[in-house]
């Protein structure tokens, strides 16, 4: 029976400007058949070199399956982002314009990594002041209208709201203890 050596690599997805030039190796997982499902997670595997059969060969498949099995996920990404509701362009004058209570916006768009890393903070800054504030996020690729309506330039960038009316923005990814100082201002005591 012929075999190859596959050697497995951990291949970091390229910016979505930049276009993508597939190495070798993934050319190859690909050839194979490895990649049938986008990958969630890390991977290890405990081996760093892997017998597979050759191709077309009667045990391709069982050694698919071993590959598949024998990784560990080390770190699996959670969808933070379902934790707080969208906005939409629809939506906004019902839940922004005419709410009484403070609102807090997240503009944000899928592609950018800044903006994954504000999600976690504000789904958590919805629990801490719910009922005293509401939060929302807008994804900006969807509604490029109402991100240029607010002077949004740069994402993440969060507005507070009070009586339908633009109060604070703060850019960037910003530390949590900066998001509490600005909702402070605004919540009534």
């Amino acid at each position: 029976m012929a075999t190859r050596v596959l050697d497995l690599v951990i291949c970091a997805s390229p910016r979505p400007s930049l276009p993508a030039r597939p190495s070798s190796a993934l050319l190859l997982r690909q050839e194979l058949g490895f990649l049938t499902k986008p990958a969630v997670g890390l991977r290890i595997s405990r081996t760093h070199r892997r017998v597979v059969p050759a191709v077309g060969s009667s045990s391709e498949a069982a050694a698919k399956e071993r590959i598949a099995r024998r990784g560990t996920v080390v770190c699996e990404v959670q969808d933070p982002a379902t934790e707080v509701p969208d906005v939409t362009k629809e939506t906004w004058q019902s839940l922004v314009t005419e709410c009484a209570k403070p609102v807090l916006i997240e503009f944000w768009a899928p592609w950018c990594g800044p903006c994954r890393v504000a999600h976690p903070m504000i789904a958590k800054l919805a629990k801490t002041y719910e009922g005293k504030l509401d939060c929302f996020k807008l994804n900006t690729d969807e509604c490029p209208d109402l991100a240029s309506q607010y002077g949004v330039k740069s994402i993440p960038t969060i507005i507070m709201f009070k009586n339908g009316e633009k109060k604070d923005a703060v850019i960037g990814a910003v530390p949590e203890s900066t998001l509490v100082t600005c909702i402070e201002k605004f919540l009534e005591r």
